[in-house]
């Protein structure tokens, strides 16, 4: 079972926490293409929208700007891009 943490909802004071804005960037356009999180990987979603879908038959999870998730590491899905995505990440 997929086990993602999703905040749809995070406070300035918890961004600012975390340091998010000092996160590297990440940007992908339109598309569908599989993946797998090698390492634990926090991420904040600046722009688009997603949907994951995990290879282990679990539900597949959506997301979209404003959303705040924690991807565990080993976790295998398909991407689907469907507004392109812009999103800081840290891993560990």
């Amino acid at each position: 079972m997929a086990n993602v943490f999703i905040d749809n909802n995070p406070t300035p004071e918890r961004l600012a926490e975390l340091g998010v804005s000092k996160w590297p960037t990440w940007t992908k356009e339109v598309s569908v293409f599989p993946f797998e999180f090698n390492a634990r990987e926090t991420a904040y979603i600046l722009e688009g929208e997603c949907t994951l879908t995990p290879t282990d038959g679990s539900a597949p999870i959506n997301f979209k700007a404003g959303d705040l998730l924690v991807f565990p590491a080993g976790l295998e899905v398909t991407w689907e891009v469907k507004k392109t995505l812009k999103k800081h990440y840290k891993h560990g």
